[in-house]
């Protein structure tokens, strides 16, 4: 009795760990479900932002909005193309570090810009404007390459699948086809020789056989019957015979 209420009180607890694991999960999904919600939604709005700004402004702030505008919008797409394609191909392991490294310099350069909206001084913004649109080129050329590497070899290796796959369906299509060559063709039956130009309507045009000659001709018969024998004036007449 004892070791029956030892192995429910086990049960026990391991259903009540498994349902604060489970727990615990799923409030954790959540947060991070939440948590990414509110990262893109404060994205949209200062990418919004920034690009009212880059056509509402003129001179250095106005500028600036463009440099960061342009700035985000190719390290995001990089960074999800990266991402997509790191999924399916492992050669992309040291593309994606690479990026990290061209991110640091990304978040470091965006801030700094972001801090230089605020300064009263343009005259002094006027003069950093030069060095700042320079690192911001190098910046996003370095990401466009990598986007569009990883792109390219992506759609490198579908077209080879679509080649591969086309050699293999030509394949098929070829033995799908084999009966054509190896089956002969039906002879045709042979047709009667064409009937004379000169038969009329109505005339016998096949041969005849021997049936129906012989049904049309009088039979004749197989011995000819010997004629009256002629007579001679040296014979004797042959007397009658007598009766008595």
């Amino acid at each position: 009795m004892e070791a029956v209420i030892a192995i429910v009180a086990l049960l026990f607890v391991l259903f009540v760990a498994l349902g604060a694991y489970a727990t615990v999960k799923v409030v954790g999904a959540a947060k991070r479900g939440v948590d990414r919600t509110i990262t893109q939604a404060r994205r949209t709005v200062e990418d919004h932002t920034l690009r009212a700004k880059s056509f509402a402004q003129v001179g250095p702030a106005g500028e600036l909005a463009q440099l960061r505008l342009k700035l985000r919008t190719s390290m995001r797409a990089t960074q999800d193309a990266l991402q997509a394609s790191a999924a399916e191909d492992e050669s992309l392991k040291e593309s994606v570090g690479l990026f990290r490294r061209l991110s640091a310099h990304g978040h470091e350069l965006d801030g700094e810009l972001k801090r230089l909206e605020a300064e009263p001084d343009r005259a002094k913004l006027a003069e950093r404007l030069p060095g700042l649109r320079e690192r911001t080129e190098r910046i996003t050329q370095s990401a466009d390459a990598l986007r569009w590497a990883a792109r390219d070899r992506a759609h490198r290796f579908a077209d080879d699948d679509l080649d591969t796959l086309s050699a293999q369906i030509d394949v098929e299509s070829g033995a799908l086809r084999h009966w054509t060559k190896t089956e002969p063709a039906a002879t045709p039956p042979p047709w009667p020789e064409a009937p004379a130009a000169d038969a009329g309507p109505g005339q016998q045009t096949w041969p005849e056989t021997p049936r129906s000659r012989t049904a049309e001709e009088p039979t004749r018969p197989a011995i000819t019957p010997p004629g009256p024998r002629p007579t001679y004036p040296w014979q004797k007449k042959p007397r009658p015979e007598s009766t008595t």
